[in-house]
């Protein structure tokens, strides 16, 4: 199984950090358009998500309101 990791690093370490990782097998570098792809269905999920919530309001709910309810008590 393969797993994919995203790092954000400093930029005062950046250039010694990748020059390292570049001499090791198995990692590989790809361009910035490619390593935060993001799926057709799920544009098109969010988009309709976002429709629906603009002609249904009343179906909002705060983020306060929300934390009651992840958190009760």
């Amino acid at each position: 199984m393969q797993s994919i990791y995203h790092i954000r690093i400093k930029e005062e370490y950046a250039a010694a950090i990748i020059e390292d990782l570049k001499k090791k097998e198995g990692v590989e570098f790809l361009p910035a358009n490619e390593a935060f792809d993001i799926p057709q269905w799920q544009m098109d999920e969010v988009l309709k998500r976002k429709k629906y919530y603009k002609e249904h309001p009343e179906e909002l709910i705060s983020w306060e309101e929300s934390e009651k309810m992840l958190n009760p008590g």
